[in-house]
């Protein structure tokens, strides 16, 4: 400890036992954040079986964030208690792994470590992520692949699906002043096609082999054929786009 001089190591164990004090108050004002009850005495219910799971499930949410905040208090402790016992062993100070002086900026910031920077077990994070996120990039539900040729079913048409039971919107809401029905009101609701990507899609079909191909003559069948029957007719008086 020949690196800190009196008045340091004073102000660094005065704050070690201020850290210490307002622990054990705190364990012992709330009785350990109330862990040492059963969830039924919690809940007042002489069984669980009758509630709702959903009742029981915030129960059980709240005493699993009791028993981590209990124990990141309880570790916090026994390293301030391991801290107090190495300044009066007079290893205080100096790396538990290399024995090297530990900055006073370092102990200032946190009075109770035994470790460097560089040897900091908690210097690194885990950047590891469930394997089922593997499938799900970009994620799904947060994505519209509207930009793509083949867009296929993303988050916006996820959307789109549980917006057509109804939502809290009204046509004073749409974008496009001449909206007067709740059915017009969703994300493309006037122009993006329901149930397929491409118009054909709707009206041509086959077999479960592949084979024999069909049509049905359905409204993006009709719309199609006026607008090419449109097109021949301007195409052959020379008025079409594609004449010169």
């Amino acid at each position: 400890m020949t690196h800190l001089t009196k008045q340091q190591l004073t102000e660094l164990t005065s704050k070690l036992q201020a850290d210490q004090d307002s622990l054990i108050q705190r364990l012992e004002h709330n009785d350990h954040y109330g862990i040492g009850r059963s969830m039924r005495d919690n809940t007042s219910e002489f069984s669980s079986l009758d509630n709702h799971p959903a009742d029981i499930g915030t129960e059980l949410f709240e005493r699993e964030k009791d028993l981590a905040l209990c124990d990141h208090d309880e570790l916090q402790l026994t390293r301030i208690e391991d801290a107090l016992d190495r300044i009066a062993k007079g290893e205080y100070g100096e790396c538990a792994t290399c024995g090297k002086p530990i900055s006073f900026d370092r102990l200032s910031a946190i009075p109770e470590t035994a470790y460097c920077k560089e040897h900091s077990p908690q210097q690194y994070v885990s950047h590891d992520r469930p394997v089922e996120e593997e499938v799900l990039s970009p994620p799904f539900g947060r994505t519209s692949m509207d930009e793509f040729e083949n867009p296929g079913f993303d988050g916006e048409d996820a959307w789109q699906i549980v917006e057509g039971f109804g939502s809290s919107d009204s046509p004073a809401y749409a974008e496009d002043s001449n909206v007067d029905s709740y059915s017009d009101i969703g994300i493309e609701a006037a122009s993006e096609l329901d149930g397929f990507v491409e118009p054909y899609e709707s009206y041509v079909a086959t077999d479960i082999y592949g084979q024999n191909v069909f049509f049905y003559r359905n409204g993006q069948y009709h719309e199609l054929m006026s607008s090419t029957e449109r097109q021949d007719s301007e195409d052959s008086l020379g008025t079409g786009p594609n004449t010169y």
